[in-house]
């Protein structure tokens, strides 16, 4: 069942959201109110684009904002993403709200709101910075099930010695499980028998802690 996705604000963002979005199948409908970003967008094959204001209740009525499954504020004004994620929450019922958000100690609070997601681009490269320096050739780690499982990207380069190999010749640990590959703009499930290229990104499921060890497999202790 395609999902129908309200984007408010954003210029630049909301295009390349709205490009992705679509190229998944989604139905996206878009509310800015520059009338010169609503040109531009209207230039995404299938995106449906209104000019207003994101915060007023009846630009939302006009954008059908009841019939949304998610809605995602981008402006660059915190209050207004609070005000169109609540409008759109309690007035429209949407399911499913997400915040753009530029200062990092109104988390807390764009929660106890009623934002179901809040997305804080400072929190996020703080993040991104503190996983670099803890391990340069592992990015994006992300912990699940209280920490238990992490999931971890690891690029490989012309120089590791997975390189060439195919998945069953590697020996990595049996806590560790290769998820998917991303290649280029590919992403792929692989197989025993999926040969390793440079410049792959490759999606780990780790158990117990055995990352390091992974990477060792992988990397060669670089």
């Amino acid at each position: 069942m395609k999902k129908n996705i309200l984007l408010i604000g954003g210029r630049s963002k909301a295009k390349a959201l709205s490009l992705s979005l679509v190229a998944k199948g989604c139905r996206v409908t878009v509310i800015n109110n520059s009338h010169e970003d609503c040109q531009m967008l209207a230039d995404i094959d299938k995106c449906t684009v209104i000019c207003g204001d994101g915060t007023k209740p009846y630009v939302l009525e006009d954008a059908d904002a009841s019939s949304m499954d998610i809605v995602i504020a981008l402006t660059n004004a915190d209050e207004d993403n609070l005000v169109a994620c609540q409008l759109c929450g309690k007035r429209f019922g949407v399911k499913r709200t997400i915040a753009l958000l530029n200062d990092p100690k109104k988390t807390d609070f764009f929660y106890a709101m009623g934002v179901d997601r809040v997305i804080c681009t400072i929190s996020a490269v703080t993040d991104i910075i503190e996983q670099q320096a803890f391990m340069e050739e592992m990015t994006n780690v992300i912990p699940i099930s209280d920490g238990k499982i992490h999931i971890v990207e690891v690029e490989i380069s012309q120089e590791d010695p997975s390189v060439s190999r195919q998945i069953w010749e590697i020996n990595l640990p049996k806590e560790v499980i290769i998820g998917c590959i991303l290649r280029q703009n590919q992403t792929l499930i692989p197989r025993g028998n999926t040969r390793i290229r440079a410049g792959d990104i490759l999606v780990l499921i780790c158990g117990g802690g055995q990352e390091k060890y992974a990477l060792l497999e992988l990397k060669g202790g670089a």
